[in-house]
């Protein structure tokens, strides 16, 4: 026990878990361990603020159960700057309503609540109240549960400084009164329902914005960031089944994440962006990839990003487009890019847009290809139908090293990927491939590692495999 020791009532209370945990953690010299006893002396020992930082690190309802602990650590919990509340750590609304009572800090940094049940209905706006009480900065809605509408008193606020929304269904966004987060720098919202009014009244009462992400947005049109002169990030991300914005008018923005539907929005007046990750998302068959009309947009993308970024990101759909365009003879921009990061599995698809980046890429000096795709790729049998639908035999129109790629083991097609791209850019100072669990597990990676030497015998490129 700690010096203090351990409260009787407390331990007759406590759950089967919870008198393991304490018991565990609570063994001193007398039990015979004394280098346990004497770690726990010194946690113990720690001020409030650091026990209190601990503990807002894990999910409330742990954080309260080390109460049981002894009277040092009775109501420790009770000032944790933040609370959390969520997935398989959530308790009823009474429960959450009991926690809320005996919270005693004054100042709350962060508050995470999960809203899945019927109950919760009713106790929401008290819970959004209290954490604006606390002058919450940071503030994280869960909405699983649908019939909960946000009041006004929700959009005005001068403490919080990051907001995130997360729902499972299409959760209304529309904002009746005028917004005042004076605060607000960060803003997330995902699944929510928006309209170009509303996404317009929200960020005008964002004066210092600084980053926006629009998870499965729908409802804006028009996306108009002219009067955000300090955000500075943008992110969006949608299919076919929830589009997003036609149009991004985003002269401020410095850093774009665009991840599309097949129909691709219109970029206008970026010439700030020094920092670009773009890519497609296919979902469902219920899709209708107009390949001859993106093969050209994704040029479009490309030449309007291509002013000042320094720092690329293409994911694989993109990519097989980009491969499509060069396949039919569509000029790519010339690009000012130091670095590019391809996240794709290498296959033949992506080649010929590969070495077209490379070739038109100047100045680039880091290039890191992750073997990863997202859940919306897109088959690389589109990009064959469209060849063949234009008359061009498609095995013929992939060069002699995309081909061999084709019938290559892993090892092989990874080894010959690096030939090829240390043949292709000139000045390259540094390689790196990140190889997923696969590769790994299959010993690839560490005969890849053994042929780095051989491979890069006559340049001076880093090659680093992971």
């Amino acid at each position: 026990m700690t010096d203090e020791g351990r409260d009787g009532d407390d331990d007759a209370t406590a759950t089967a878990d919870e008198r393991s945990f304490s018991h565990n953690l609570g063994k001193t010299k007398e039990s015979g361990d004394s280098s346990e006893g004497v770690i726990v002396d010194s946690i113990s020992s720690m001020p409030d603020e650091i026990l209190q930082h601990i503990l807002s690190l894990i999910p409330t309802r742990s954080a309260i159960r080390t109460s049981v602990l002894s009277k040092r650590w009775r109501h420790v919990w009770t000032g944790t700057p933040s609370l959390y509340f969520h997935k398989d750590d959530r308790p009823d609304a009474n429960s959450i309503n009991e926690t809320l009572a005996r919270y005693k800090a004054p100042k709350m940094m962060s508050f995470r609540i999960l809203l899945n049940k019927v109950d919760d209905l009713v106790h929401m706006d008290g819970w959004i109240k209290f954490a604006f009480s606390r002058n919450v900065e940071k503030l994280m809605l869960y909405l699983e549960r649908d019939g909960y509408n946000i009041p006004d008193f929700f959009y005005v606020n001068s403490s919080v400084k990051q907001l995130s929304i997360n729902s499972l269904y299409s959760f209304k966004m529309i904002p009746e009164c005028s917004v005042s987060w004076t605060s607000l720098k960060k803003l997330s919202l995902s699944l929510c329902n928006l309209s170009d009014e509303s996404i317009a009244n929200i960020l005008s009462g964002c004066p210092i914005l600084g980053s926006l992400i629009l998870d499965f947005c729908k409802g804006v049109k028009v996306l108009d960031l002219s009067r955000s002169p300090r955000l500075r990030t943008l992110a969006v991300y949608n299919d076919s089944c929830t589009p997003g914005p036609t149009k991004i008018v985003a002269p401020h923005i410095h850093c774009l994440r665009l991840r599309t539907s097949p129909v691709l929005c219109d970029l206008v007046d970026v010439l700030s962006l020094t920092e670009a990750r773009l890519d497609i998302s296919y979902k469902c068959q219920r899709d209708k990839l107009n390949a001859d009309l993106l093969h050209i947009m994704v040029i479009e993308i490309l030449d309007k990003c291509c002013r000042n970024v320094e720092k690329f990101t293409f994911g694989e759909s993109y990519l097989k487009m980009l491969s499509l365009a060069e396949l039919r003879g569509v000029l790519f921009p010339k690009l000012k890019a130091k670095a590019i990061t391809l996240e794709t599995p290498i296959s033949h698809y992506v080649i010929p847009g590969i070495v077209r980046l490379l070739q038109n890429s100047p100045e680039l000096k880091m290039l890191t290809v992750t073997h990863t795709r997202n859940d919306g790729f897109i088959p690389g049998i589109y990009i064959d139908r469209n060849l063949r639908s234009h008359g061009l035999i498609s095995y013929q129109c992939w060069s002699s090293e995309a081909r061999d790629l084709e019938h290559f083991d892993h090892l092989r097609a990874n080894a010959s990927f690096i030939e090829l791209v240390l043949k292709t850019s000139k000045t390259l100072k540094k390689l790196a491939i990140y190889l997923g669990t696969y590769y790994k597990a299959n010993g690839v990676m560490k005969q890849l590692l053994e042929m780095v030497p051989m491979l890069t015998r006559n340049n001076n490129v880093s090659i680093v495999i992971g």
